[in-house]
């Protein structure tokens, strides 16, 4: 049972606490509140892992709430791009709620703040009131407003929600402590003018809701046990409960918000600003580019679920934010990608390979496995002929001892056809190597039992027949930056670090099974590494990016 305890991160400890301390089982309810402003990122993906990995650890309902309560910034895209992520990661959500929903209560509730002279209409600029805020180490100066009496800011709160007013020359202020040191009190705003149509309520509303307001009283209304948010938010807490205290009803749940580090990981940047600037300048093709650090951009690179959610438990929830290594994550793709990917033949830098006593109008098909780690992946043929192309790099025409592929007089084992020597080459014009010529022994097919099949050679090369090969254009990705924290250094612009060779683009040739290649699925291009097609592929053109490289000698600590 102790061992039990300790198991447990600081969030699972505050619950169980929660728990002993009597607080109802069946009362626990938590959820993921995404602002459907941007895509969901990889540092999303620690929180939607948390909360949802609390429901089913304790058999909760996890509510999605989107937090809609910007519509300058907000799209319906947004949200139909949030919800096919935590499906594809494979979680299920009770409610699909948003704060719009909870505009007229809000609403309500910031009429009776007025009443209660807890909140006020102001009428100075925003500047104004920032600069009256003053810093954390001297007072901050009241509103000339402050005390205006309640009927006048009831009414101007009317007149501001009827759009009476124009944008920017008032807003609703909570009144609570210009002398705090904590600047979220020093009399937040609660709602501003915005006269801009809304997502899904129209143009019913001409005022908004601040996210604080409406973010903690959306908690309550929801009747969320546990409201956990990042570490940024850990100073907005003290505000949290304020305005909770507003309108608790101490026969209901009292919500609790708690923070937790955010995940940084290399070579990645999780702003969403940063990341809309990148689309917007066009250093990316969109929200979905496989080099982005969106859920999105991952899963078109052919990152899994599975592997996303193994690096997420292995990185824990901790209190204190550090950079976590994109290798870690990477591991992780690998090892899920070695279990399930289906392995085939592509050659991405091709050379033709003529077998010269190979017969000339011959075609055979030989079986190969679609994958060793699984027993039940089955086998399949791949057609093999008189020319055939291989990659440029496994061919020398003369090599060291260390170099196990094919050289001049030199045999490899051909993968699940034949062994092969090096005869002769032909070469344009500039010295560069067109056709590698071969002989091949016929005897020494793979799998037959013959003595010669069971030849041992040092060299085994993936091949397509040139006759069968379909095109492929193949996107070699890399990472986005060309350091590892790009929005580090304050002075400089994390736009100067992209890095100029993050996409290459190689035509290459594959064997005929991957006309049917369908878009999400994996495959390991055996001896390159592991690739998806691309959605942009069409029936002229095949296109599949480069998920990770096979190996890169990283190991977790």
């Amino acid at each position: 049972m102790e061992e039990d305890k300790k198991s447990l991160n600081f969030i699972e400890q505050i619950i169980e606490e929660d728990l002993a301390n009597g607080f109802p089982k069946e009362k626990l309810r938590f959820r993921f509140p995404p602002e459907p402003n941007g895509y969901l990122h990889v540092g999303h993906t620690k929180a939607i892992c948390i909360n949802f990995g609390l429901g089913e650890k304790y058999g909760a309902p996890v509510n999605l709430r989107f937090d809609d309560t910007n519509p300058e910034k907000e799209e319906q895209e947004f949200v139909d791009s949030i919800k096919a992520d935590i499906d594809w990661l494979g979680f299920k959500y009770d409610q699909e709620l948003y704060a719009s929903d909870y505009f007229d209560q809000l609403y309500d509730w910031a009429v009776q703040m007025i009443k209660d002279q807890k909140a006020y209409i102001d009428e100075q600029p925003s500047e104004k009131i920032t600069e009256q805020r003053k810093t954390p180490f001297e007072d901050g100066v009241e509103s000339p407003y402050r005390n205006r009496p309640i009927e006048e800011s009831l009414e101007l709160f009317e007149k501001m929600k009827n759009g009476e007013f124009e944008e920017g020359t008032m807003s609703l202020r909570a009144k609570i402590d210009m002398t705090s040191p904590n600047m979220n009190m020093r009399d937040p705003v609660m709602y501003r003018i915005l006269k801009r149509p809304h997502h899904r309520t129209g143009d019913k509303w001409k005022i908004y809701p601040m996210y604080d307001w409406a973010h903690g009283e959306s908690d309550y209304i929801e009747q969320i046990s546990h409201s956990l948010c990042s570490l940024e938010f850990e100073n907005h807490r003290p505000l949290y409960d304020w305005y909770l205290d507003q309108v608790y009803d101490k026969e209901k749940t009292r919500n609790k918000q708690r923070e937790f580090a955010r995940m940084n990981v290399s070579y990645m940047i999780t702003s969403k600003r940063k990341l809309q600037r990148l689309v917007a300048e066009n250093a990316v093709t969109g929200w979905d580019d496989p080099r982005m650090p969106t859920i999105s951009g991952m899963r078109r690179l052919g990152f899994t679920a599975t592997s996303i959610k193994r690096f997420i438990d292995r990185v824990g929830v901790a209190k204190r934010e550090n950079l976590i290594d994109i290798q870690l994550l990477e591991f992780f793709v690998r090892e899920d990608l070695n279990k399930i990917a289906t392995r085939v033949m592509a050659v991405v830098d091709p050379v033709k390979l003529v077998i010269t006593n190979y017969p000339e109008n011959e075609e055979e098909f030989l079986e190969t496995e679609n994958n060793p780690e699984q027993e039940d992946a089955g086998i399949r043929e791949v057609p093999f002929s008189k020319e055939l192309y291989i990659e440029r790099e496994d061919f020398k025409e003369e090599g060291n001892k260390k170099f196990f592929r094919l050289k001049l007089g030199g045999e490899v084992r051909l993968k699940s056809a034949y062994i092969i020597k090096a005869e002769s080459v032909d070469k344009d014009e500039n010295g560069e190597i067109t056709t590698i010529y071969a002989t091949y022994d016929e005897k020494s097919k793979s799998g037959s039992g013959t003595e010669e099949s069971l030849r041992k050679v040092k060299g085994t090369l993936h091949w397509v027949s040139a006759k069968h090969a379909i095109p492929v254009e193949v996107r070699i990705y890399d990472r986005l930056f060309t350091t590892p924290q790009p929005d580090a250094e304050k002075e400089t612009d994390f736009m100067q670090f992209i890095n100029p060779e993050s996409l290459k683009l190689v035509q290459g040739f594959a064997e005929p099974s991957l006309e049917h290649a369908e878009i999400g699925h994996p495959y390991q291009f055996q001896r390159i590494g592991y690739f998806t097609k691309d959605r942009d592929s069409s029936a002229e053109k095949l296109v599949f990016n480069r998920t990770v490289t096979l190996k890169d000698g990283f190991k977790p600590e």
